[in-house]
């Protein structure tokens, strides 16, 4: 008889359910016999890589048969003196989210309570729960993280705090007051992890800098990745700010190696590339603007944004999706969130932008149930 191996691996495990990926354009293009297909479903950067992480790469390729250097040494270097801080309070990864699992291998334990907003970024509820914690999920107001009410569900048991600015998938922030208040009320015993993933794309006064807050006196960890805006997301690369006596903990849990050569310096390269970032904000910030105005015309709700994506009601978001998919446009359906009505558009190149309206508009009138996106 086999091994009933399920009975074998914790409950905890057993109840999770993996995370969705959105769907690539070689899938789609596959299952749907279409070519020319166009993908704004995962807040990717439409203009690619900075050319000089291009340049770097290239002359990178000799040394694959090399391990890359574990400690990451010459891009630590970088980023610290880019930030005005330390070496020592950096630590990298296999994208940011690695850098949430390292957070919660070497600070929860299980029964350990995690505090985080519903419908913010999914991966943080489930490597609590895949380390045997509890996520404490509190609900957005006005589709944004309440902070006044996280910071009332913080318990005795809470070991960390998950917040995203801006939120994925809202694309919502909330502003500098609203932060020192909640710190204010923060106990110190609590571990806060703070995800700014989408920051460079924030043009407002009143966001807030986390990197400022950091102190020995409070348990900050801030996140930050060269997936987005530097165009990166296919190396996986990103890193975490922390006191260093936190980063050294956090190091004891690290694999070694875990942040391949090609990322390291295309990251390093990438830096730098301060006329990619710059073209970068301003195609997000006029395709913002087109999808605004269209959403508008369209008479459809959508949530502001301080990111690169946009949340949009649609009536019946699986139906628009597949309508969507049909005509060879990949956008991020919103159940897994708690948004069924919606669906999530990533803000594309302007003729990106001009083909997801047009094929918007054809799937809104396609008629059936939930065709209307009101």
């Amino acid at each position: 008889m086999a091994v009933d191996i399920k009975s074998r691996v914790p409950e905890w495990i057993r109840t999770l359910a993996p995370y969705p990926p959105g769907k690539p354009i070689e899938e789609l293009e596959r299952e749907y016999g279409i070519l020319g297909s166009i993908k704004l479903a995962s807040n990717e950067n439409p203009l690619g890589p900075s050319p000089k992480a291009l340049a770097a790469i290239a002359q990178a390729l000799g040394d694959l048969h090399r391990y890359p250097d574990g400690n990451c040494f010459y891009l630590k270097r970088a980023v610290a003196k880019k930030l005005g801080i330390s070496p020592d309070a950096l630590i990298f990864g296999n994208g940011s989210n690695e850098v949430i699992e390292l957070a919660v291998r070497t600070f929860m334990q299980r029964g350990d309570e995690a505090v985080m907003a519903d419908q913010a970024f999914v991966v943080y509820r489930l490597v609590v729960q895949a380390a045997g914690g509890v996520a404490r999920i509190v609900p957005l107001r006005h589709f944004t993280h309440d902070l006044e009410a996280i910071a009332e569900a913080i318990t005795p048991a809470t070991r960390m705090v998950f917040l995203a600015n801006p939120n994925n998938p809202t694309g919502t922030i909330f502003f500098r007051r609203e932060w020192e208040d909640f710190l204010a009320a923060l106990p110190a015993h609590v571990i806060v992890v703070m995800d700014e993933a989408y920051f460079e794309y924030v043009d407002d006064p009143a966001y807030p800098d986390s990197l400022a807050a950091h102190s020995p006196n409070r348990l900050l960890i801030t996140l930050r990745t060269f997936s987005k805006i530097y165009g990166l997301a296919g190396l996986r690369i990103g890193f975490g700010v922390a006191q260093p006596e936190v980063i050294e903990l956090m190091h004891r849990v690290r694999q070694p190696f875990n942040v391949g050569t090609l990322a390291q310096v295309a990251a390093l390269a990438a830096l730098d590339d301060t006329e990619h970032v710059a073209r970068t904000r301003e195609c997000n910030q006029s395709g913002m603007r087109f999808l605004r105005q269209e959403f508008d015309r369209l008479g459809m709700e959508y949530v502001p944004s301080w990111a690169n994506f946009l949340l949009v009601r649609v009536g019946n978001g699986p139906r628009i999706y597949e309508a969507l998919l049909r005509q060879g446009v990949i956008v991020r359906p919103m159940g897994v969130y708690g948004f069924p009505a919606h669906v999530r558009v990533s803000v594309g190149t302007a003729e990106e932008n001009v083909r997801f309206i047009t094929a918007l508009e054809q799937s809104l009138r396609g008629g059936g149930p939930g065709a209307a996106p009101f």
